[in-house]
């Protein structure tokens, strides 16, 4: 795969069967749907060289795909290709999903288990994992650190759960291990009590159900949920599904709401709605 720009545009190039595969691998590349919307040129190519015109097609053959994004689109892929991933568990789910996925910088959230040993596990059968949030965030614009301070402010690190509940912070490299360790030295400063919190390494993340993905939203919000037109699959992907879920519960202010680019779109009614809710203050609860 090649990307490239020139006169104003992006390019991304690359071989492949179909243009289905191609929008599936950008999708799975840079974690956008953009170019669900956008042109593909293809070129036929076998062996090595482009077919000529009359020559019969056949299953050595491939296609050469060129993407053409415009400078909007490139900006939206730059970005998504800059996205970072942070996984933290901190007791129920449903709240740190609302918690994070209004915080400016974060494209999107998923809740769902992970820690354990057991394969696919689901909320009647979870094994020995932990519920947990996945948060894809723009490190320029959040970091790393700012959600590890959000994690120590929104939970009680040193009550006892079962596993299922449990504290953790699950790192993705070294980077990660290193500010979650220093921050959990200096929390360990400020609580009286003994942090139970647990640092450990990632390993793979198994979404939970649909039903569970921005709980808040599509559960007491149905109206505003319906109007959006997202169906509870697409939920994990979905970035307007994400600030809303927290905004609707109070757990971003008026101000963050106003500001929120990514809410530009939304109708009066439901700009008014949301106000309304943000000013009845927190209301996320599990």
């Amino acid at each position: 795969m090649t990307y490239w720009r020139q006169a104003g545009l992006s390019y991304l190039k690359f071989s492949a069967i179909c243009a289905r595969h191609v929008r599936a691998a950008v999708k799975k590349e840079f974690k956008t749907d953009a170019a669900q919307r956008l042109p593909i040129k293809q070129t036929l190519w076998k062996e090595g060289k482009p077919l000529k015109a009359g020559e019969i097609l056949t299953t050595n053959a491939r296609s050469l795909f060129t993407v053409v994004f415009t400078p909007y689109h490139a900006a939206a892929i730059h970005q998504s290709s800059n996205m970072k991933t942070a996984t933290f568990a901190m007791g129920c789910f449903w709240h740190p999903d609302a918690l994070f996925g209004c915080q400016k910088g974060v494209k999107r959230t998923r809740v769902g288990y992970t820690g354990g040993s057991l394969r696919n596990p689901t909320y009647r059968n979870l094994g020995d994992h932990t519920e947990a949030i996945d948060i894809d965030y723009d490190p320029v614009i959040i970091s790393y650190e700012n959600l590890l301070e959000l994690f120590w402010k929104n939970h009680d690190p040193t009550v006892p759960h079962k596993r299922q509940y449990r504290t953790a912070i699950f790192y993705r490299d070294e980077e990660q291990k290193a500010l979650a360790s220093e921050s959990k030295k200096e929390k360990e400063k400020v609580f009286r009590n003994q942090i139970l919190t647990a640092i450990e390494p990632f390993n793979i993340f198994y979404n939970a159900e649909d039903y569970h993905q921005k709980y808040y939203l599509q559960t007491h919000h149905t109206k505003l949920f319906n109007s959006l037109g997202i169906k509870p699959k697409d939920l994990v992907d979905s970035t307007i599904a994400a600030k809303l879920n927290g905004y609707v519960v109070g757990e971003n202010t008026l101000e963050a709401f106003h500001s929120d680019s990514e809410l530009s779109s939304l109708s009066p009614e439901n700009k008014a709605y949301v106000e309304k809710m943000i000013a009845k203050g927190k209301q996320a609860h599990c």
